[in-house]
């Protein structure tokens, strides 16, 4: 007990030489220089939701990976097991001023020639890759 009287001394002299006032800070207004900017910024739109992923075998015996897009804005696909992923969009575009999205039934494309046809409820759906014809592909 004794050795441990100075470490006891030791904790009571740094406890009172605590304050025990509360401390008050008061916050400036300090205007937010960005305030016009933000009240007046378009409404941001989150990227849609992954609706369904189906893995399809195609005629000519390759492998799809599809991840179907929510409220049908799109699809990714990759062809093969390490393939770069593809974002394929609505064929048709959307009416102007309003956002809605075309119907499945019009199709995805991309950039180089891709196309798909169907949805993620259909069991079979049409593809068309780069440099080849459209295709059967079956879930």
């Amino acid at each position: 007990m004794i050795r441990n009287l100075p470490l006891i001394v030791l904790g009571a002299v740094a406890l009172a030489a605590c304050n025990t006032q509360p401390e008050n800070i008061v916050a400036g207004e300090t205007p937010d220089p960005m305030a016009t900017e933000l009240a007046n910024a378009a409404p941001i739109e989150l990227p849609p939701a992954i609706a369904a992923t189906k893995t399809y075998r195609c005629k000519d015996n390759s492998l799809v990976h599809i991840d179907w897009l929510a409220e049908n804005k799109g699809a990714n696909l990759r062809v093969g097991e390490d393939a770069a992923l593809t974002q394929l969009r609505p064929a048709a575009p959307a009416a102007e001023g309003g956002n809605e999205v075309a119907p499945a039934a019009e199709g995805f494309t991309a950039d180089g020639g891709y196309a798909l046809k169907g949805d993620a409820e259909a069991a079979t759906v049409t593809l068309t890759l780069p440099g080849k014809g459209a295709q059967s592909c079956k879930a």
